[in-house]
């Protein structure tokens, strides 16, 4: 078939039509086929249609110069190389169902193209997810690196459901300030131990953690004193924050998932704030990073949290903190 290009679209008359029925390409318009560029260079590479006074080499030329665009390509390509339809739309794609194609049938992804040294904005991110899930569609990152290979991301936005409920306390306990740690005088058994707060030091005394002590506080479970006088919550806060410029971000998140009856323990050895039991599990279930509202984050950063999170079978989960609210961000590796 024989093409026109306008300087924007590509075009084929009437007899373009049957482009669109048997395998989805391009918008019909009352004089024929409009397709995108993405569209109709895959069309040339396959041999299908043909560009008046255009090579394949030079509307790529051409082309190359809009934002993105080889990424797009290599996306759209490997996409329809694996058996889906798939059109620009929403962020950059829209894909089908397998044997779905536009007119005949839904489509199942909005896919969003990035390159492995873009930055992930949460804010617009969890924002995106959720038109997704409104429209009832999944929500997918594809991204290609600096060798041009694909790797799919699935980007939820996790809906963290109550599990339990936080120990009651009838009466606080009393502790004493020894830098950013308190020490309370507890003998082993506790209820305190026994929802897992603490280190125990010795028969006698238990060690709290500052993220602990301050959602202990905030639950008037937990006096604490220094020099004799006794310590506010903001009063502990602003004393933790000298050591932990991430304090504040943290016991958001450490709270809520406190309240909602997930144990919270700290992420270290993987590289993020917390792991978190699922109850008193024996192997924690997810990993969690608390971001402030506003933070960016390299893909490349990201890719590595999923990776690392997939080989010690965990869920990999960014904490994203607005005012009243806190969204949970789940990354996991997809293969189409």
């Amino acid at each position: 078939m024989l093409a026109t290009f306008d300087g924007t679209w590509v075009r084929l008359g009437n007899e373009g039509r049957t482009l669109y029925e048997q395998g989805g390409y391009g918008r019909v318009e009352r004089t024929g086929l409009r397709l995108a560029p993405e569209e109709a260079l895959h069309l040339m590479e396959r041999g299908k249609i043909e560009v008046k006074d255009f090579g394949y080499d030079t509307l790529l030329g051409l082309f190359a110069g809009q934002p993105n665009f080889i990424r797009r390509y290599l996306v759209y390509r490997d996409i329809r190389e694996r058996g889906y339809v798939i059109q620009p739309g929403p962020h950059d794609f829209r894909v089908f169902r397998r044997g779905h194609k536009p007119g005949a049938g839904k489509s199942r992804y909005l896919i969003r193209v990035l390159s492995e040294r873009d930055l992930i904005e949460f804010d617009r991110l969890s924002r995106d997810v959720l038109t997704a899930v409104n429209m009832r569609k999944q929500y997918l990152l594809a991204v290609v690196d600096d060798e041009d290979e694909l790797t799919y991301y699935e980007v939820r936005v996790q809906d963290l459901a109550p599990i339990g409920e936080p120990a009651e306390c009838s009466t606080p306990v009393q502790a004493t300030l020894f830098g950013t740690y308190a020490l309370a005088h507890l003998p082993p058994g506790t209820p305190l131990e026994e929802d897992w707060y603490g280190k125990r030091l010795d028969p006698e005394r238990l060690l709290l953690r500052p993220i602990e002590s301050i959602y202990l506080l905030r639950r008037q479970c937990l006096t604490i004193t220094r020099d004799g006088e006794p310590m506010t919550t903001e009063q502990f806060l602003d004393v933790a924050a000298e050591k932990d410029v991430e304090i504040r971000e943290k016991e958001r998140v450490f709270s809520d998932l406190r309240e909602k009856g997930y144990i919270p323990r700290t992420g270290y050895k993987f590289g993020h704030h917390y792991r978190v039991y699922s109850g008193k599990k024996t192997h924690s279930e997810m990993l969690v990073h608390a971001v402030a509202s506003g933070t960016s984050i390299p893909m490349s950063a990201v890719s590595r949290s999923v990776r690392l999170a997939h080989s010690v079978k965990k869920k990999m989960l960014f904490a994203c903190i607005y005012n009243t609210d806190i969204r949970y961000v789940e990354f996991a590796r997809i293969k189409l």
